[in-house]
């Protein structure tokens, strides 16, 4: 009975062999010539050809190393940073082949609490989030993350100079003393000089008499932006944006614990270190900082 079944399945499988296109047949339909064919085939991989497959294992490798975040002149200025001789258009045009496709930011919302009766302040700032030295201008704002427990509130504080986050607090309040913890860390760091510029938008947290006190007190000089006008914080803004699209929304926090855990090493490790920002010239604010602090040395 084996013998018959081995038999009946050797017969399936030379009828249906017998129904597939010989190499012949694949010929005449497209028109060319057998010799053609096995010429092609035989043929060496072109230089062009294994280069574009050498820069495809990369950008793939680098497209995952960020997480599926970086886009075409990232990638670029990675392969750059690398030693590599490139083209962005090169690079996108990979990517496109490849299919890959940076992760999208989802719509900004706010959190700011306007207070009607805070004093008038002024903006110091104008929307020029430049800065020559570091710990001269400064940005601060405050976010939500979403956990099991309930919300998770982050206040950062940004560096105009270097994009570097230079102090940060997480609790599951947005009280003042949150804001004066950020402040607390850039202190301890050394990352603030005096007379530095604390620019952030009209929210009761930055407006409250308790804030303005102890920016009076470290020496520090008071800036908010207009009331609704989310571009006059828009570096603040911008970093929040990243920290979501990039790390946030792809994690299910269980708890704030981990939460916080999980957002401090996402900044102090990959965001201060890794990330390259185009307005650093594809560099990374880590090392926007040691220049600066070299050539200090120099002089």
């Amino acid at each position: 009975m084996t013998e018959k079944f081995g038999f009946i399945a050797a017969e399936r499988a030379a009828a249906q062999a017998a129904q597939l296109p010989t190499v012949a047949r694949m010929c005449a339909l497209l028109e060319v010539s057998k010799s053609g064919f096995y010429e092609w085939r035989g043929r060496p991989v072109s230089a062009a050809q294994r280069r574009r497959e050498l820069f495809a294992e990369k950008i793939v490798a680098l497209f995952e190393a960020f997480g599926g975040t970086y886009g075409y002149r990232r990638i670029h200025a990675e392969l750059v940073r690398a030693g590599e001789r490139v083209g962005p258009k090169f690079v996108r045009k990979l990517m496109r082949e490849l299919g890959l496709i940076p992760v999208q930011p989802r719509p900004f919302r706010t959190t700011t609490e306007p207070d009607p009766d805070a004093p008038d302040t002024v903006d110091l700032v104008k929307r020029d989030f430049s800065a020559q030295q570091p710990g001269t201008k400064v940005v601060g704002d405050i976010t939500y993350i979403r956990t099991w427990q309930g919300w998770l509130y982050l206040a950062s504080l940004i560096d105009c100079c270097t994009r570097e986050v230079i102090g940060y607090a997480m609790a599951d309040h947005m009280r003042t003393e949150l804001v004066l913890d950020a402040v607390a860390m850039a202190m301890r760091n050394g990352r603030l000089q005096a007379g530095c510029i604390m620019h952030s938008d009209r929210g009761t947290q930055y407006t409250s008499s308790e804030y303005r006190a102890k920016l009076a007190a470290l020496g520090l000089r008071h800036s908010v932006g207009r009331t609704g006008q989310c571009w006059d914080n828009a570096l603040a803004e911008s970093f929040f944006a990243s920290l979501k699209n990039e790390r946030v929304h792809h994690i299910v926090y269980t708890t704030r614990k981990k939460a916080k855990a999980d957002i401090a090493k996402w900044i102090e490790l990959f965001y201060n270190h890794r990330r390259i920002h185009s307005a650093l010239g594809y560099r990374t604010p880590h090392e926007v900082r040691a220049e600066y602090l070299n050539s200090q040395l120099a002089a």
